[in-house]
């Protein structure tokens, strides 16, 4: 059975039909075939598409093949969610653009729980205190700072607080998740967990302090410009708790920016996965693969959307399991008062937690809803100079190379009832949200649900040409390491690299124009 499951689910393009269960479009009942039972929206509360819609949609998402001008609504990433562009850090942190009077109160409680500083246990600030014993960062904005992407540390004095490292070992079958094919079985690392913890609360040591390296490679383009790539190597340095697992799996990963989030989790999981191919049926090089991993919501396997392996299904999930892990903080989905802590760090178990006397976690699930529907709601920015020839030339440079195989323009969310902001909108995040092999430069070699260790989720890139006035640098990559945008797309490997192959050669004004593109975005 598990056989005939999996060869129906390599038929390529026929994964449009996979997700007609719990919120899908409507689609002919004769054509559907369903290898994957339970994975469909059950987040969202949808109205189904009709035909004429589907049709419709099928029409606006469509590729343009006219770049003498933008295309109707391009200067409007997030449809009407958009945000008017502001010229300070600040662009990230506005509301949807389509969010109710009433609800922008709901948006700013949401905001003062992601700013919330927690403190430790005991404390007479009972609201706030549970932090850690072990933490990387003491509120959610410490990590994604306005909203914005977090960076490597750039000296000594950097408190690396938008940086850690994940850890694994590997795992055999009797680990896997048997009602998800191809799972690639982990295990926390036995004295660290599932992620390094580089704060702890007085009286306990931390687990790690983050220590990078790089070495400098000069690549030269055909038009004479050197252009250099640092290569990074990470160690994690004194060690607050035993030795590493000798199999140990080290990821370095950047907090990603937020805007757009419940854009992406709108979008109906059978659209993306109607751009899986990972076959290559097509012979275009590109075999893009969804990650399916666990719903601790719903219990049951879903489409993974969110993190840099697209690792969780929907915002809550990310949101509470950042809690938990980034901060200790328990809630409903990671109830563990202790947090992060591993069997064998008793010290972090016996201390004293926020969950005491009436409070059962320390946030709670109003707490949560809070924080998601802040994180669901923060508006994307208007696009600019969306007319401008060069930024018009840079754009035909990016879909004829090839780039929109991977970076897809634009989808139609989900018709919701109750999620007004993110209803049937017509969205340019240029992603597909699936798994791409980036080739061994950019690997982590470390597999997450059925990520390999080569494999990342193509990232959004609205928003991407903001990141230096929002963040105050421009480094890109989930690691950082590319210090600007050119860098980014030289590190692409894989699946990518004929495209990185082309930048490298092409003429000097087509380079810039396809920069001038990204920035615009």
């Amino acid at each position: 059975m598990r056989n005939a499951m999996r060869q129906e689910w390599m038929k390529p393009r026929n994964l449009l039909a996979i997700l007609l269960i719990t919120g899908t479009p409507a689609f002919a009942q004769s054509e559907i075939e369903i290898p994957f039972q339970g994975l469909g929206d059950p987040h969202l509360n949808i109205i189904p598409r009709t035909d004429s819609e589907a049709d419709r949609i099928a029409k606006v998402t469509s590729p343009t093949q006219d770049f003498s001008t933008a295309e109707k609504f391009e200067e409007r990433p997030a449809g009407a969610a958009t945000v008017r562009v502001s010229n300070d850090a600040n662009a990230f942190s506005k509301p949807s653009g389509n969010v109710s009077f009433e609800d922008e109160l709901t948006f700013k409680l949401g905001n003062g729980l992601f700013k919330k500083l927690w403190v430790s246990s005991p404390s007479s600030t009972l609201a706030s205190d549970g932090l850690g014993p072990l933490f990387n960062a003491r509120s959610c904005q410490r990590c994604h700072i306005k909203d914005g992407r977090g960076h490597p540390p750039e000296n000594d004095a950097d408190n690396r607080v938008s940086m850690f490292l994940r850890i694994s070992i590997p795992g055999d079958q009797s680990n896997a998740i048997a009602e998800i094919e191809d799972y690639i079985a982990t295990l926390p690392d036995p004295n660290y967990g599932a992620q390094l913890q580089d704060f702890a609360v007085q009286g306990h040591a931390a687990e790690y302090t983050l220590s990078i390296s790089y070495d400098e490679e000069i690549l030269l383009m055909a038009d004479g410009t050197e252009v250099s790539l640092r290569h990074p190597t990470y160690e994690a340095t004194n060690l607050g708790y035993g030795p590493l697992h000798p199999d140990a799996m080290l990821s370095p990963r950047v907090a990603p920016q937020m805007i757009g989030l419940g854009l992406l989790e709108a979008i109906p999981a059978a659209d993306i996965l109607a751009n899986a191919d990972p076959e290559d049926a097509n012979g275009d090089g590109i075999s893009g693969r969804p990650n399916i991993v666990w719903s601790v919501e719903f219990d049951q396997p879903m489409l993974g959307r969110f993190g840099l392996k697209a690792g969780n299904p929907t915002i809550m999930q990310q949101s509470a399991g950042a809690f938990s892990g980034d901060i200790g903080i328990s809630n409903p989905l990671f109830p563990a008062g202790a947090g992060e802590c591993t069997g064998l760090q008793t010290a972090c178990l016996d201390a004293p937690h926020g969950d005491k006397d009436d409070r059962v976690y320390e946030i709670d699930a109003n707490g949560m809803d809070l924080v998601t529907y802040y994180s669901r709601n923060l508006g994307v920015p208007a696009r600019r100079d969306t007319a401008d020839p060069t930024v018009l030339r840079g754009k035909k440079v990016f879909y004829e190379t090839g780039c929109i195989s991977c970076h897809t323009p634009s989808f139609v969310t989900h018709r919701l009832q109750d999620q007004p902001e993110q209803s049937f909108q017509l969205i340019w995040p240029y992603s597909d949200l699936l798994l791409h092999d980036m080739g061994p430069a950019l690997a982590d070699n470390r597999p997450e649900a059925r990520a390999t260790g080569q494999e990342w989720r193509t990232p959004p890139l609205w928003g991407i040409g903001l990141t230096e006035q929002v963040s105050g640098h421009s480094y890109f990559l989930h690691d950082g390491r590319a210090r600007s945008l050119l860098e980014a797309v030289l590190w692409h490997g894989g699946e990518a690299a004929p495209h990185r192959n082309a930048v490298m050669t092409m003429p000097t004004a087509d380079r810039d124009a396809l920069i001038s593109f990204l920035e615009s975005l």
